[in-house]
């Protein structure tokens, strides 16, 4: 069955939200090593939320965490994509860069490739200025992804949407700017 991507990088088609992703995608979000770096897993109904969130931002914005899927399979692996932010804080409002792969697909360069390539989407096609990426001190992982698609530390910060999780409320600020 042929997709209708936005666009796609050498291995991954990136999309916009549909309601048939709900099952893949609370799977995902319903994982304690996926979610280890926010503060709770995800129940179905919290997911199909999210979608609905995320399917209005793409109408609204032309661009969101684009759901990501192999495109030799076909399989839904989280997703990939950008998203305005405009919480309170000295690196704010501003559009943020960010991942969230299901565990099967960790390893591969996914991660990176995919944002490489939303970067490359949201500065040539959208013509964004800045784009930036929060990580909690904890997580190296995405905090490597942000060291490797070029992007540089600013600081860190006290998140103000996780005062009530005192265990990820300290992160961490990348930015890297079009350089168009």
């Amino acid at each position: 069955m042929k997709k209708d991507y936005l666009f796609k990088s050498q291995r991954l088609g990136f999309r916009n939200w549909t309601k048939n992703d709900l099952t893949a995608f609370a799977e995902i979000n319903a994982d304690l090593e996926v979610m280890a770096h926010f503060p709770k897993p995800l129940s179905k109904e919290e997911t199909l939320k999210l979608i609905d969130r995320l399917q209005q931002h793409y109408l609204k914005n032309g661009y969101t965490y684009f759901a990501t899927e192999i495109l030799k399979t076909g399989e839904l692996i989280g997703f990939i994509g950008c998203l305005y932010q405009d919480y309170t804080t000295e690196f704010t409002p501003a559009t943020d860069i960010g991942w969230r792969l299901k565990k099967s697909s960790w390893g591969n360069g996914y991660a990176t490739e995919g944002a490489q390539k939303c970067l490359e989407f949201v500065f040539n096609d959208l013509h964004l200025e800045r784009i930036i990426a929060v990580c909690t001190l904890q997580n190296s992982a995405s905090e490597n992804v942000m060291k490797k698609i070029g992007m540089k530390k600013i600081g860190t910060f006290d998140h103000p949407k996780l005062k009530a999780y005192p265990e990820h409320q300290k992160c961490i600020c990348y930015e890297i700017n079009n350089p168009h």
